[in-house]
């Protein structure tokens, strides 16, 4: 596909690697010469320095035969007024990144439908999200939603006294009265599908899936620790901040934000007036234990510096804080975080290049075709799990899993009916019209439902 790409900053970086990782001709328009240059000589990319809503700037990227256009600079307006541009000039699809909280629901279904707008993204909303899912199941230090919500993949990394190690997955299943499937295991860096006979062991990470129910009595049942977190602290006043602790309160939680700038603060105390604002310095550890650390259920770190977040998380980590996020996005600060011991972290970018990941396998598919829902980078960014909704085309209709020829390295996870009821399916279940099919590929590019056969 011809993609454009505007804006070149830490999302819009992660999102161009990703899409040239996927075989895209991509283009690039920004301002700055001097990154134009930089990323021209790291990605196979073609550069254009110029302003992204500039007519003659649009029109030397090529956007007339563009299939899709997006925007990710700095500006929301700037973003919308280039998409909707180069939407008129040709491109087929935009998308838009679009982050100010005064652009509610409504004002932004408004805006997509008269700019035309294919889709308007919000990384610090999606990284929110991402965050209290994680806040739901302390145990997993990552989360994610399948079928409407009727399916939970999480990930949990196993520590020496996790009441997992040592267990053959056949012999889990048949103690637990749920359905729930194991479906990836990574091991010293390398990705695992493994069958009844695997045994886990201490340090690996695994993928569990099963109903948000089923999840909730499996880990109980395995021992497991399951206490949401009820009082939570957030340190930074972003938009992530404000978005996260919006969700929180709603749900009935306790929320603490520690904020540096006393403008910011008073903001705050506007726009989330249930929450506790505190204006002080977080990186002092004397005002995080007056604030009463050492008591809290989860401590977040959202501040603009991967470091500080780092650090102050290692910090509450010691003081035996039971849940400790930490949002870092540099790569290679998110490897040295985990080598210090802090196994949940969270990365706007990787979330945000995941969302465009999806819209453009999406796109690649015709109308006609089974076509994916949901996509999101698990297990290390090792492992695709993937959501296809199946339509009237499929050929996989009626045959019994176990007599499909199934790609090695792809595994169909689960199985949810248009009657909501979720499978975790067993070689004699079969795919059926209007079935959304969860998969699991740790080597193989799925753009459809058909390439998961040999």
């Amino acid at each position: 596909m011809d993609i454009i790409i505007s804006g070149v900053g830490k999302i819009g970086l992660a999102v161009i690697s990703t899409l040239v990782k996927e075989g895209h001709d991509v283009t690039v328009i920004d301002k700055n010469p001097d990154i134009i240059t930089e990323v021209t000589n790291i990605y196979d990319v073609i550069g254009v320095c110029g302003n992204c809503a500039d007519c003659e700037t649009l029109q030397e990227a090529g956007v007339e035969k563009a299939e899709l256009f997006v925007s990710f600079t700095d500006s929301d307006e700037m973003n919308m007024l280039s998409c909707f541009l180069a939407k008129k000039m040709g491109a087929k699809h935009t998308v838009a990144r679009i982050r100010n909280p005064e652009y509610n629901d409504h004002s932004i279904g408004f805006m997509r439908q008269h700019l035309d707008l294919s889709m308007s993204v919000n990384p610090e909303l999606l990284v929110a999200q991402e965050l209290y899912n994680i806040l739901k199941i302390p145990s997993a230090f990552k989360a994610e939603y399948f079928a409407k919500r009727s399916l939970e993949i999480i990930e949990m990394k196993l520590k020496a006294d996790s009441p997992l190690c040592g267990k053959k997955l056949s012999k889990l299943r048949e103690k637990q009265n749920v359905e729930f499937l194991i479906g990836a295991v990574l091991r010293n860096g390398e990705v695992i599908i493994p069958d009844g006979s695997f045994e886990l062991s201490e340090g690996d990470i695994i993928s569990v899936a099963a109903t948000p129910g089923d999840m909730q009595k499996l880990l109980k049942g395995l021992g497991i620790i399951t206490k949401q977190a009820r009082s939570v602290m957030i340190l930074g006043g972003s938009k992530t901040a404000y978005y996260l602790a919006k969700m929180l309160l709603s749900s009935g939680n306790e929320v603490k934000i520690i904020e540096k700038s006393t403008e910011r603060c008073e903001e705050l105390s506007d726009l989330v007036p249930k929450a506790v604002l505190i204006n002080g310095d977080g990186s002092q550890q004397e005002l995080l234990l007056e604030e009463g650390l050492r008591s809290l259920d989860a401590f977040v770190a959202l501040t603009g510096m991967d470091e500080e977040n780092i650090l102050i998380s290692i910090f509450a980590s010691n003081q035996n804080v039971p849940k400790v996020i930490s949002k870092v996005n540099r790569d290679e600060m998110v490897k040295m975080a985990e080598k210090l011991g802090l196994d949940c972290i969270v990365s706007t970018k990787s979330i945000t290049s995941d969302i465009i990941l999806r819209y453009t396998r999406a796109l690649e598919n015709s109308i006609d075709n089974d076509s994916i829902e949901s996509l999101y980078k698990i297990m290390d960014g090792k492992v695709e799990a993937m959501e296809f909704k199946v339509n009237k085309g499929s050929g996989l209709f009626g045959v019994p899993i176990k007599e499909l020829k199934i790609k090695s390295g792809v595994l169909i996870a689960a199985i949810t009916r248009a009657n909501k009821k979720t499978i975790i399916p067993s070689g004699d279940d079969c795919i059926e019209q209007g079935d959304r099919v969860i998969i699991l590929s740790a080597r193989s590019r799925i753009t459809q439902l058909s390439d998961i056969l040999r």
